[in-house]
């Protein structure tokens, strides 16, 4: 009775524990699956598609963030990606990479995945062939950079 006892009581709990214990995520093990039963690949931290660029005909023009596009500048247009956010733009032809701030919609063809102004397609060099295979890497917390000029006469 003394033996039958303790390894009851052992037996009880290891069985009360094993009903206490978290329901196991599928979603840690494998990707969800689709509604055709098909498994969903997992979510990349980056996006791969074809790049274009818009200038001369925009200049000047108020942008989806309200900023006055400047073709010039190093900005981009994508449709979903928070106005804001500051990206690694890769050309996958060449390797030449810049950083770009999304400040606009679009781009309006959905074969692209982003336009970038002027400034930066020429920094990527594929300004003249107009579209390119591109890397887009979200940088996070980009801090903004500021520029320093001469002092004005007031602070002389």
């Amino acid at each position: 009775m003394r033996r039958v006892l303790p390894l009851t009581l052992a037996i009880l709990l290891m069985v009360a524990t094993l009903g206490a214990a978290p329901a196991s995520n599928s979603s840690t093990r494998s990707p969800a699956r689709t509604p055709s039963g098909v498994r969903a690949a997992a979510p990349k931290p980056y996006q791969v598609g074809k790049a274009s660029w818009y200038g001369k005909k925009f200049h000047g023009k108020t942008t989806a963030s309200g900023e006055v596009y400047d073709m010039f500048q190093f900005t981009a247009a994508h449709r979903e990606l928070p106005l804001g956010t500051w990206l690694k733009v890769t050309n996958l032809h060449n390797g030449r990479w810049i950083i770009v701030r999304v400040n606009d919609r679009g781009p309006v063809p959905t074969s692209r995945i982003i336009d970038l102004s002027y400034g930066a397609a020429q920094m990527l060099e594929f300004r003249a062939k107009g579209l390119e295979k591109v890397r887009l890497d979200v940088l996070p917390n980009q801090p903004t950079v500021v520029a320093f000029g001469p002092k004005l006469p007031s602070q002389q």
